[in-house]
């Protein structure tokens, strides 16, 4: 290898199989329905400055880890937003205030979804409160708050915001846009997951001929995950191997896979990818995923700023791509596997494979991403 080597060692921390693995998209499409991603779709593609992100091709890195395409959707171009997120708050927002302007809507966040329910709300006019833990940036919070938004600093990690969020907003009368479901709170996230899922009509149009073999989500709390594989199930005529990647120190979906129920992961450490850095699986996300999933993999936070490097000089293809921490996960864990020949086998990754990797944001911390490129 030579893009790869320097004497780099690339690291996963764990690979499961998921036993229970059964692709119904029946079944997958009852928790999403075809109406709903449908609907999303129909909606944000007339809004004003829409336009399909890139589909990118990592023709180096393909050619280095003998693969026929690397695929890399390229959401660092979303509206002004710089993330995928963008698809999902505001059209939450769109959906629940239908035009009552009196309505205040409020979220807690980790940065990108609070940004796209602080533009949701700015482009409808209504007023919109954030709470963001007081480990998210300065940075995150004023991009925010140019949006228009009112922010609230919470003392403690995400959850402690969403309590908060959820205190003040009871007492307020306020409508919460949650991109987290539990019970009797499950539709305004569905509404979310339907926009996440406007990503994948996209790549199906862009695709072309070629066939996905391949899939590597993200997950958090798993709404871009599941929404991707419901999108999948309404876009795609085949299924790829269905790969989640998650930080080793929030690996809430692998650990719930494990157990085959929901668990809560005691974050010791946050992780440099911090929207992925969540304790627990959605409820929605996770109906979707804990059989449609065939693989879990589980990433240090080790290789982050060398790929956004690699990314960003326009070592892995002919592009130079503004990658952010979030955004490589995917790449991180697919040269992983391909260097482990025992891994690559049991993932089928081979010279016909076409691996689709989701690029979820560019420099939406321009501070953290010139610090990382910089190291």
């Amino acid at each position: 290898m030579t893009i790869l080597s320097n004497g780099h060692l690339w690291k996963h921390t764990e690979l499961i199989e998921n036993k229970k693995f059964s692709f119904d998209k029946n079944k997958i499409l009852q928790l999403l329905s075809k109406k709903d991603i449908d609907e999303a779709y129909l909606s944000i593609s007339n809004w004003k400055g829409y336009f399909p992100t890139p589909l990118v091709e990592l023709n180096k890195l393909s050619k280095e880890l003998n693969l026929n395409k690397i695929f890399y959707k390229d959401e660092s171009k979303r509206f002004d937003l710089k993330s995928f997120k963008a698809l999902g708050g505001a059209y939450a927002v769109e959906k629940v205030t239908k035009g009552n302007k009196d309505i205040v809507v409020a979220t807690a966040t980790a940065g990108n979804h609070g940004r796209s329910v602080a533009w949701g709300a700015k482009r409808l006019g209504l007023k919109c409160k954030i709470f963001i833990s007081e480990f998210v940036s300065d940075a995150r919070g004023k991009a925010m708050s140019n949006l228009g938004a009112d922010v609230i600093k919470v003392k403690g990690n995400y959850e402690k915001s969403l309590i908060e969020c959820i205190r003040q907003s009871t007492k307020n009368n306020w409508q919460i846009v949650q991109d987290v479901a539990w019970k009797n709170y499950m539709i305004v996230p569905k509404y979310t997951m339907a926009g996440y899922s406007v990503m994948m009509k996209e790549i199906l149009d862009q695709i072309k001929q070629d066939q996905i073999s391949h899939i590597i989500l993200q997950a958090g709390v798993g709404g871009m995950a599941g929404a991707m594989v419901a999108g999948i199930a309404r876009y795609l005529n085949n299924v790829p191997e269905i790969i989640v990647v998650e930080p080793d120190s929030a690996a809430c979906v692998m650990e719930s896979i494990k157990s085959g129920k929901i668990e809560k992961i005691d974050i010791k450490r946050e992780s440099l990818m911090g929207g992925m850095s969540c304790g627990e699986v959605s409820l929605v996300p996770w109906q979707i995923l804990k059989d449609s999933i065939k693989y879990c993999i589980s990433l240090p936070d080790d290789d982050i700023a060398k790929t956004m490097k690699l990314l960003g000089n326009g070592s892995l293809s002919d592009k130079k791509i503004i990658a952010g921490e979030n955004s490589v996960p995917g790449v991180i864990s697919l040269i992983t596997s391909c260097e482990d020949e025992k891994i690559k086998e049991k993932l089928n990754l081979n010279k016909d494979s076409n691996v689709l990797l989701i690029g979820c944001e560019g420099d939406t911390d321009q501070a953290m991403y010139q610090k990382l490129i910089n190291q």
